[in-house]
């Protein structure tokens, strides 16, 4: 092991029922670093700070914290070790005050009785590590997000921790509260302490960490000092494609897309702190894709336009006509109809039978007053079983007993039961077999043929590529362009999710 390092992992292996979620995966941080550890959906990211932290033990490999071989059971154990945890999510309890959460669990006294000079004392002196001024008997509740966010750290070094893990610590703050965020933590740095940064905006990566590690797969691509890698080199090092400047220079020229019938046009749609206002446009008959890494805004801007979280800013027409979409039920009211990228959290209901998922949408639209009747929901089912291919036993089977292919196309049965005019994917084909994936894919094909307005979202770059006749790339949940026609190629929108291929 190196003698700077405080942590290594060593071949960490870890398996779930049909999964190999990392696979011989190495990692190491040193004191007073901040390493970020970075990689799409299903890289293998969670699982390890997981293993780490201990939610999950490892099938194989080692840690040494130190010198020293641990094997952390609970997330108590490796807390005990020196290792704090600081969730996206503030997991703290609102209703009691700052110095209650920064000790809560340990707080001082004796016989029963609480100290709480003492307690108060040592959340102060928590709060001063980081240079915070706050209240410590303020209900953690009326404070900020950002400043909620500091006393969550303040609790993770008041266990005189060594190492400390922030999970996306920037996910619900604005660019000031960012840059104070940033401020404490290159003073802990600067402290000796050791930083595992989980982040998916590589602005940030840049900004403030030393050094990085990419997982893809679950495997260990490289790690890498921050200063020597550009933009370009770490997006081709997560998405599997090396890209030379040559590439980039080749085969990039424009010409004029056909024209399209505009079915929904947003201007300067935006959500504070979710999404920088953008346009976005789609034709009838046409598939535009939302390009961009992880954490670039692709599902927020999705989810601002299907009203699930309301637009702050712009403006939507669709068909030509102004759309006030500040729900779902407005969404669908004008047409829209939205498939989410988690098909077991958000799109199935497990319990229920494919004909109770199919008409879920359908029947929402139409309102109790209009219920579908069992003679229509089981006409419905038989139609688009035979147009989907849906391979189910019978329409009345469980959801959750069929495949995840089909069970995406019960999800789309759904929503094109309701005859929409414009169908957002989010991640469509995540989580399926090739067969299945391409039988998808064949129907957004035969949708767009049919006249419909899609918006597909996807991770896969050459899936993109593939489906889409233009793409607006995001970056850092801004508009980074615009590719159409013959510049839509997989090195062109790498270039944009990049923000431009230099540092």
């Amino acid at each position: 092991m190196s003698a700077q390092a405080l942590l290594e992992l060593r071949g960490i292996g870890k398996q779930f029922p049909g999964v190999r979620a990392l696979d011989a995966v190495d990692f190491k941080v040193s004191a007073g670093e901040i390493h970020a550890l970075l990689g799409e959906n299903g890289a293998g990211k969670s699982t390890l700070i997981k293993v780490l932290t201990g939610v999950h033990k490892a099938d194989e490999g080692t840690i040494r914290l130190d010198g020293r071989f641990i094997s952390p059971r609970t997330p108590k154990d490796a807390e005990h070790e020196g290792i704090s945890t600081v969730y996206q999510e503030v997991n703290l309890v609102p209703s009691l005050s700052v110095a209650e959460n920064i000790t809560l669990g340990r707080q001082p006294g004796a016989l029963g009785f609480l100290n709480w000079r003492a307690i108060r004392r040592r959340a102060q002196v928590a709060l001063a590590r980081l240079d915070v001024t706050c209240d410590v008997d303020a209900e953690l509740g009326s404070l900020s997000i950002a400043m909620q966010q500091m006393v969550a750290i303040a609790r993770a070094l008041d266990t005189k921790a060594r190492l400390l893990v922030l999970d996306e610590p920037t996910a619900s703050l604005d660019e000031r509260e960012v840059a104070e965020l940033f401020t404490v933590m290159r003073r802990l740095r600067n402290d000796g302490l050791a930083i595992i940064f989980g982040t998916h905006f590589l602005d940030q990566v840049y900004a403030v960490t030393d050094r990085l590690t990419v997982l893809r797969n679950g495997r260990l691509v490289g790690e890498f000092a921050t200063a020597e890698l550009t933009r370009l080199e770490l997006v081709g090092k997560m998405l599997g494609r090396e890209v030379s400047a040559s590439d980039l220079a080749s085969g990039i020229g424009s010409s004029p897309r056909q024209e399209k019938l505009i079915v929904l046009d947003a201007k300067q749609l935006g959500r504070r702190g979710v999404i920088a206002p953008l346009d976005l446009s789609v034709g009838a008959g046409e598939i535009v894709g939302l390009g961009g890494l992880l954490g670039s805004g692709r599902t927020e801007t999705a989810r601002v336009l299907f009203g699930i979280d309301a637009a702050d800013t712009g403006s939507v027409t669709v068909r030509g006509s102004p759309a006030k979409i500040r729900s779902p039920r407005d969404a669908v009211a004008h047409g829209l109809a939205f498939c989410s990228e988690d098909r077991k959290a958000e799109g199935i209901l497990p319990n229920l039978s494919v004909r109770e998922n199919l008409v879920l949408a359908l029947q929402g639209k139409r309102g109790a007053i209009r219920p579908l009747t069992r003679a229509e929901a089981e006409q419905l089912c038989v139609q688009f079983i035979r147009a989907l291919r849906i391979k189910t036993a019978d329409a009345e089977a469980p959801i959750k007993t069929l495949s995840g292919g089909n069970q995406q196309k019960v999800l789309l049965a759904r929503w094109l039961a309701t005859q929409p005019t414009v169908i957002i994917l989010d991640e469509p084909t995540r989580g399926i077999d090739i067969g299945a994936k391409q039988e998808i894919e064949q129907l957004i094909a035969r949708l767009r043929d049919e006249g419909m307005a899609v918006i597909f979202i996807s991770s896969e770059i050459e899936e993109v590529v593939r489906n889409c006749s233009r793409v607006l790339v995001l970056l850092e949940r801004k508009p980074a362009g615009e590719v159409a026609d013959t510049e839509l190629t997989t090195e062109r929108l790498m270039q944009l999710m990049a923000g431009g291929g230099e540092k």
